[in-house]
């Protein structure tokens, strides 16, 4: 099971406003705000990276307004794996977060 996610560690009071600046909806219960996507083992590749920063791109300065700052977004891998755990980024993709100054964050169990 692979399971991405963008969070944005804020209070609760945002969630609506983040809401309409990103035009997708917190889906998950966890704490702060989140927008997760699962890709089940068939399921062809998610560009999970470029999926998320588009969502971000040109919205900083909005988000701003509201008290969210880029240090508040992460972008989460999150494996859980049977066997062996192997997993690469591309250069382009932590060009692209690094350029933004978002984190991403990779978390990995064993079944």
């Amino acid at each position: 099971m692979l399971y991405y996610s963008l969070q944005i560690d804020t209070s609760i009071d945002k969630y609506d406003m983040i809401n309409g600046i990103l035009g997708v909806k917190s889906n998950s219960p966890h704490a702060g705000w989140e927008f997760g996507i699962e890709q089940k083992d068939d399921d062809e590749y998610i560009h999970f990276i470029d999926y998320f920063l588009s969502i971000l791109k040109d919205k900083y300065e909005q988000l701003e307004v509201i008290g969210v700052t880029r240090n508040d977004i992460s972008v989460w891998m999150l494996y859980e794996y049977e066997g062996q755990c192997n997993m690469e980024f591309s250069s382009e993709d932590m060009y692209n977060l690094g350029k933004e100054g978002i984190v991403l964050c990779v978390s990995c169990w064993e079944k």
